[in-house]
């Protein structure tokens, strides 16, 4: 495809950066081959036949028997796996496909790439690669690679109940799944339940009427909103207080705001106190009445034997568990779940002992990154969501972090391609890719995007015309005010460009 033809910058605006030559990076070794979990997601990874490890993250069986249900056929891919043997673009062929792009006027002065090859790991092209940039939701990525490697693709999130201090006391404890329902009407399909919590509890207490509810999310000490979040974030439906107990990602109504989901593009109301609407919505369903009083507490250390007739206190009453890691960073990056995002990251923070707040998630990710081999020096965040203004990020960390999850040295980390969006196909890319200049990207591209006022970021995986998966970002947070979507567009040429040329 040739070159599209763009205009000048406009007049005052400043000089983007010169590209860079582009260099070999220090982490990306050689790959003969990603691993399976990465295949499964790219194409599709809706697969219902799990073997190995997979299925015990997922929380299947590895060995079900034959007989128990019949596999569904294999989903058809969008996106085919890497063909090492394809022809690899060269640095000069990708330059020349992408120069012509980065100064198209809706982009803005600013525009950070960087561009590698998966297989080999060189890289192909970088200009501002290593600048730290706001990434928006891209920011995610970094989330999801940090808590898979943390916790493992099969960790749950347990929510507990505990006996009070006095007869008939109960305590729900939050232990950060902000996935929970309240019933079988929930937002996240198969989370787990407040009502079944409540039966459990019924139970254990016998003949003892519980008598109050008080919720302990202690376990998240605050604050629930980050710096660097506009002034609208915590009340315009994309944010939430962050607590340790909530249901329904902090929602007010999950019914409607499931149901119109793609016309608000996720907006919801949320309650400003998540932990106490989930306390009162126990008392309920524990037959407390719509005026039960529900307080803030502190649940009592655990009891090793009851005494009497009702359970000592700290004694544990019932316990749910949240879908597998996975599971919930699929929805993260599927759905750029912002409250999902800064509870994962508290995991984070809690595997590695750091306070589980925005900076304890901050500095744990951090770290994680470190161990992992990654440039941590690229990358400073105060959420993990995107939201804040604060955080950079280098394009040439993001196709690091993706090129490293490819890889076999660390499969779990694999997880973080299942919910990227395809274009022209799925997720916030469903409606992109589908005009003249992009159209070459349709189901070639799949990624994670961005956006806030005045930045935009995509950051994934291309297969070019040659067969050559391609690792991408391309971040710009000077982008001028106006209509988004022409900046998205622009983005579009850049990474449809990639998937248009062979590039050598």
């Amino acid at each position: 495809m040739g070159s599209v033809p763009v205009s000048p910058p406009p007049a005052g605006a400043n000089p983007p950066p010169p590209a860079t030559a582009p260099r070999r990076r220090r982490r990306l070794l050689p790959v003969a081959a990603l691993v399976t979990v990465l295949l499964l997601a790219l194409a599709g990874f809706a697969v219902l036949v799990r073997p190995g490890p997979v299925a015990g993250w997922l929380g299947d069986e590895a060995d079900a028997p034959a007989t128990a249900r019949a596999p569904e056929p294999d989903p058809a891919p969008v996106l085919a796996g890497p063909d090492a043997g394809a022809p690899q673009p060269t640095p000069d062929g990708v330059r020349a496909a992408l120069d012509p792009l980065l100064g198209q006027p809706a982009l803005g002065s600013r525009v950070n790439v960087s561009v590698a090859d998966v297989t080999t790991g060189q890289s192909l092209f970088t200009r501002g690669g290593d600048d730290g940039t706001v990434p928006a939701s891209v920011t995610k990525l970094a989330t999801g690679v940090t808590v898979l490697e943390a916790r493992g693709p099969g960790h749950r999130i347990p929510t507990r109940v505990v006996a009070g201090a006095d007869p008939g006391e109960v305590v729900l404890v939050g232990g950060g799944d902000p996935t929970l329902a309240v019933d079988g009407k929930g937002f996240y399909p198969g989370a787990a339940r407040l009502d079944t919590l409540a039966k459990q509890v019924k139970e254990a207490l016998g003949g003892t009427a519980p008598t109050r509810v008080t919720v302990d999310s202690t376990l998240f000490p605050g604050p629930v909103h980050a710096p660097g979040w506009d002034d609208d974030i915590p009340t315009g439906g994309y944010g939430a207080a962050i607590t340790a107990l909530m249901t329904d990602g902090a929602r007010t109504d999950p019914e409607t705001a499931r149901r119109t989901f793609d016309d608000t593009h996720g907006a919801a109301q949320r309650d400003p106190q998540p932990d106490l609407a989930a306390g009162r919505a126990f008392a309920r369903l524990l037959g407390l009445g719509a005026d039960a009083q529900v307080r803030k507490g502190k649940a009592p250390a655990g009891a090793s034997a009851s005494t009497g007739a009702a359970p000592a206190p700290g004694t544990e009453l019932g316990k749910v568990e949240s879908l597998p890691m996975i599971r919930l960073v699929d929805i993260m990056i599927s759905d750029s779940d912002n409250v999902v995002a800064e509870a994962l990251a508290r995991q984070v923070a809690l595997a590695r002992n750091q306070p589980a707040s925005f900076s304890g998630g901050a500095a744990a990710m951090d770290a994680v990154l470190a161990e992992l081999g990654l440039p941590a020096d690229e990358i400073t965040l105060s959420d993990a969501s995107g939201l804040s203004r604060n955080n950079r990020i280098s394009p040439s960390l993001l196709t690091d972090l993706i090129a490293l999850a490819g890889k076999g040295d660390h499969p779990e980390l694999g997880g973080i391609f299942g919910g990227l969006p395809v274009g022209a196909w799925s997720g916030t890319l469903g409606d992109r890719y589908r005009a003249a200049a992009t159209k070459a990207g349709a189901g070639a591209v799949r990624a994670k995007t961005g956006t806030l006022t005045g930045v935009h970021a995509i950051a994934g995986l291309v297969t070019t015309a040659d067969g050559r998966l391609l690792t991408f970002a391309v971040l710009t947070d000077r982008a001028p005010a106006g209509d988004p979507d022409v900046t998205r567009q622009a983005l579009d040429r850049i990474t449809g460009a990639l998937a248009a040329c062979g590039c050598r």
